[in-house]
């Protein structure tokens, strides 16, 4: 009899299945307990649905918190940021002060160092990080 095979991981393993997902708006989708305390996150069910491959998310701005600056950067192979509403102001390593609005989108290449200088009250944003696990060391 031959043993079970293990299920395949999507962030090590391109071959990995990926499953289908669907997430619907709702207010009580956002929670404050991501990476920084100054924003709420609604996961969009891409880390389930891909095995950790990926993760996708919105993230909106958490009243009366304002981005602290913190110099840092991601261990990713990818990172996109995409502006639904209102604005946000990053500084890029070699690049400068970058403000993004609504419409307005951003490669953040892997490792670049990077921070948060200021967001409007309104800011609600999409981001799309590959793996779904990935650290966040101060730079």
């Amino acid at each position: 009899m031959n043993a079970p095979t293990p299920p395949r991981d999507a962030a090590t393993d391109p071959a990995a299945p990926m499953r289908f997902a669907v997430s619907h708006a709702s207010p009580e989708a956002f929670v404050a307990d991501g990476l920084r305390p100054y924003f709420e996150y609604r996961d969009l069910g891409i880390r389930a649905s891909t095995g950790g491959a990926a993760v996708m998310h919105v993230i909106r701005a958490r009243g009366g918190h304002q981005a602290t600056g913190e110099w840092h950067r991601h261990a990713v192979q990818l990172q996109l940021v995409y502006v639904l509403r209102g604005w946000v102001r990053f500084e890029y390593e070699g690049v400068g002060e970058v403000r993004l609005e609504a419409g307005s989108c951003v490669h953040q290449p892997p490792g670049i160092r990077h921070r948060e200088i200021e967001h409007s009250a309104d800011l609600e944003l999409i981001e799309l990080v590959l793996p779904a696990d990935f650290e966040t060391t101060p730079a």
